[in-house]
């Protein structure tokens, strides 16, 4: 008889448990999510959906949107964000999609929400690394257009100057395999890192994306297996808040590249 009510005992509880345990199994996990940005009329930027692709296959859920639908996007990121839908958020861009890119971040630091990894390729303009945002990666090929640390940032950032390397222009920088493989890289050490760091200010630096190999002062090196030369230029590191100061590129002649 004692033993029927052990038995009994254990079935009631074990029911009891049963709500507390699906509810647990609710709870996703945040996804980290890759948003990439096309230039100007959706049509010159094939690399972005190219290098969306790549990253699904390897498991990063990753979708392509035009560069004139940042602020909606943004506005929903923010919202899974805070919900723990997603995170970590990475933005990528070509042309006007990479000045999306950089609004973006800075848009998205107003609302406390961190971004790991900004990566833009060949903007027209040169823009601050806010204070939100981990690492800047930004490919170029004009030099009005290195981004700079901006208030409060304490990221990394690196300008990679591609104008010696005639192979590539405007309309292809964003289809480059080599750079291609370099983002990949960044991203997949980002989303199989560390975990999110909630903010704790209204821009705050989150996460810090590995270190990549750099060359200091302006010096050339070769692009991996490829032969290709590219000009990195040494990588910045974000200030105290307040004591930022724009990065200044050697000087050179400014490539005629179309936008």
């Amino acid at each position: 008889m004692r033993r029927w009510y052990r038995f009994a005992a254990v079935t009631l509880l074990a029911l009891a448990m049963m709500p507390a345990l699906e509810s647990s199994r609710g709870i996703a996990q945040p996804r980290a999510h890759v948003y990439l940005f096309r230039g100007l009329a959706d049509v010159f930027s094939v690399g972005m959906d190219t290098l969306t692709d790549e990253l699904n296959k390897r498991g990063v859920y990753a979708t392509s949107h035009s560069h004139t639908d940042w602020k909606s996007i943004a506005d929903k990121a923010a919202a899974d964000y805070k919900s723990g839908k997603e995170g970590p958020i990475i933005l990528i861009g070509h042309s006007l999609g990479a000045d999306a890119v950089m609004e973006m971040a800075d848009y998205l630091g107003d609302k406390g929400v961190p971004v790991a990894l900004v990566v833009p390729f060949d903007g027209t303009q040169s823009f601050p690394a806010p204070g939100n945002v981990g690492r800047v990666l930004n490919f170029t090929q004009r030099d009005y257009a290195h981004m700079r640390p901006g208030p409060g940032f304490r990221g990394s950032l690196s300008n990679v100057d591609l104008s010696a390397d005639h192979s590539i222009d405007h309309v292809t920088i964003d289809e480059s395999p080599q750079l291609h493989a370099r983002v990949i890289a960044e991203v997949l050490a980002i989303v199989g890192g560390r975990p999110l760091a909630a903010p704790a200010a209204p821009k705050p630096a989150s996460i810090a994306a590995p270190e990549p190999s750099s060359v200091g002062g302006g010096a050339t090196k070769s692009g991996a297996g490829s032969g290709t030369s590219i000009i990195t230029q040494p990588e910045q590191r974000g200030a105290p808040s307040g004591s930022a100061t724009p990065v200044t590129p050697p000087p050179r002649t400014p490539a005629q590249i179309p936008d």
